[in-house]
């Protein structure tokens, strides 16, 4: 069998978040035939580490959730796979199965980690529960998170900051508007000033990151002839790495100073920090060689903060075009897995 065939059967077992239990019950069993690695399922997390005597360890971890899908739609043709997740993550998880269960010379010790509910809120991350339940499992000199990457490292990872704003007017009758002060037209400033940021842009260890800023709900009124008397809506901010919650928080605030009264509010609804490239570290810099790619910025969060937090240094690699994930029509080649799996190996080796 190919590593796309060994995709395909990852992706035909559904695993949409909160309903890993088959999957990490296929990677449990698969692992435990490895006489060579010591096997965990905590939960529905499967952690597999081997216990020789290098004296470094390195984790490579990946998720076993998608987001929702049907990937009993998962076909192959020729050299590619189309499926839920082929892309995130199961091609990852595929080529680390494959290496975790070759006994092999490694210049490292490797924990391998694949965890759940990565797709949905934080706080039920399967990681972050390991990091609460066994935190003696994530001790490690370094760690790779199996984020697809199209082959090459991504480094480090922006924060993301989810802000809610809510405008207050005056109500009246619709007839006499006059009367009162509209809170819906008031977001229309806002959104306004929203559209018009022009992203800010981070270099950091010679990583340029792009910010970003959206406004992605918004609701208020009160009936059919009412002036509406409050309005709110919710920000997305994507932050650079050199940017923490209050450095973030002050410059939205900034931007919208010229819509906002007193007495409106902006309040902090969720925060995930960014994390640094740490390319300078060793063997980081050691897979950046392995794939004969330069590296580039991490569009977005990842669990690289989550490692970066614990004093790991971390960083993206993974199979597939990031681009394509979470669409319908996913997919990923057999090339993209083999080339994976090299780089892999070698960085291991």
């Amino acid at each position: 069998m190919s590593l796309l065939d060994d995709t395909l059967a990852l992706v035909a077992t559904p695993s949409i978040s909160r309903d890993e239990g088959a999957l990490a019950g296929h990677v449990f069993t698969t692992l435990r035939a490895a006489s060579h690695l010591d096997v965990e399922r905590i939960g529905d997390n499967v952690v597999a580490a081997t216990r020789g005597h290098r004296t470094r360890r390195v984790i490579v971890a990946g998720h076993l959730d998608t987001v929702p899908g049907d990937p009993t739609l998962a076909t192959i043709t020729g050299d590619t796979l189309v499926g839920l997740g082929a892309v995130d993550m199961k091609g990852s998880l595929a080529v680390m199965l494959a290496e975790a269960v070759r006994d092999t010379p490694r210049s490292v010790e490797v924990t391998w980690i694949f965890y759940a509910r990565e797709e949905i809120a934080r706080h039920e991350s399967g990681l972050v529960e390991l990091c609460e339940l066994r935190p003696d499992l994530l001790v490690a000199d370094a760690a790779l998170l199996g984020e697809p990457t199209g082959g090459v490292v991504e480094a480090g990872c922006q924060g993301t900051l989810r802000l809610g704003v809510t405008l207050y007017g005056a109500r009246a009758h619709t007839a006499r508007p006059f009367t009162g002060r509209n809170a819906i037209h008031r977001m229309g400033e806002l959104i306004t000033a929203v559209a018009d940021y022009v992203p800010r842009s981070a270099e950091v260890d010679g990583i340029t990151y792009l910010e970003q800023l959206q406004v992605v709900s918004v609701d208020g009124g009160v009936a059919p002839n009412v002036v509406p008397d409050v309005a709110h809506c919710t920000l997305n901010h994507r932050v650079a790495p050199d940017r923490q919650l209050d450095d973030a928080v002050t410059s939205v605030s900034a931007l919208l100073s010229d819509v906002l009264d007193d007495g409106d509010v902006i309040e902090v609804l969720d925060w995930a920090p960014a994390a640094a490239p740490s390319l300078s570290h060793d063997l980081i810099d050691k897979l950046v060689r392995a794939t004969g790619a330069p590296p580039r910025a991490k569009v977005g969060w990842t669990d690289v903060a989550t490692f970066a937090e614990r004093g790991i240094p971390a960083t993206n690699f993974g199979a597939g075009d990031p681009l394509l994930a979470h669409r319908s029509d996913e997919f990923i080649t057999l090339g993209e897995l083999d080339a994976y799996a090299e780089a892999l190996a070698a960085f291991l080796a």
